[in-house]
Order: C-alpha cells, then structure tokens, then sequence
C-alpha cells in the first residue's frame, strides 16, 4: 500500500529532437564579408584611377620574352668549331659566348664534341664557356641502343 501512496512520475513518451547545428548565423556572417570585400575592392580600383601620376618613360625596354635557344657548338675531329653554322677560332668563340651572355646572363650552351676526335679540342671549348662565364653548358651525347 505504500506504492498507492506514492506520487508517481510521468513518463515522457514523445519523441525528442535530434541534435543539430543551426548554420544561419554563420551564412549570414559569411554573405556580409562578402558584401564587405567586394564594396572594399570597388573603392580600391576608384581611388587608383584618381591618382594624377606621370608614369616614367624608358627609351631602351625590353620586352619579356622566353630565354633564347641554347647554343649549339660542334667540335669536328680535327679541332674545327662551328658555333651554330659559322666556323670560329677560339678567340673568336669567346667574344660570342660573351656577347650572348651579356644579352641574357643565364645563356645555355650544348657541346657537341665527334666521339672519335681530339678530347684537346673539346677541353678548349670548355674552357672558352668559362672565360665567357657562361654557367650552363652541357656535353651533348647519344645512348647506344644494344
């Protein structure tokens, strides 16, 4: 009898809502940076626009270009050089090597030395590229297919 007496609790029997995350706040603070940057930009281009400045003049620009082909010297068995189609002396290889540097500092050179010639005339052309202070210069040779 002492259970009759008893205040019973009701029992919740409805079902309770899932957890979730509410994203309105945060889509509305993400769409008025937004509005923000965009209007902010806006007013950047304007002010450049108003800016009363003479631009310099230049009278010797270059345009922007790719770096050029890399030079092409073969060296024949018996000592002859050619730079590109031209035969040269060693003399007159540097002053080409140098000038070609002076108009593009980092200018790439491919030694095509005959696997038979003199090892001699190879070595000075090697060298012509280092007194010209060219840096990037490369042995050119052709893999053997057994």
């Amino acid at each position: 009898m002492k259970d009759a007496k008893r205040p019973h609790m009701p029992l919740k029997t409805e079902r309770l809502e899932d957890p979730g995350l509410n994203l309105t706040s945060m889509m509305d603070v993400v769409f008025l940076l937004l509005i923000f940057f965009m209007v902010g930009s806006r007013f950047n281009e304007d002010k450049e626009r108003q800016l009363d400045v003479q631009l310099p003049t230049v009278s010797a620009a270059q345009p922007l270009t790719d770096p050029p082909d890399e030079l092409v010297i073969n060296v024949y068995r018996d000592g002859k050089i050619l730079l590109g189609s031209t035969a040269k002396t060693l003399p007159e290889l540097i002053q080409e090597l140098e000038r070609a540097r002076k108009k593009f500092s980092d200018q790439a050179v491919v030694i095509r030395g005959e696997g038979e010639g003199k090892y001699q005339a190879v070595v000075d052309v090697l060298v012509a590229c280092h007194k010209a202070k060219i840096k990037h210069f490369s042995l050119a040779t052709v893999i053997k297919s057994n």
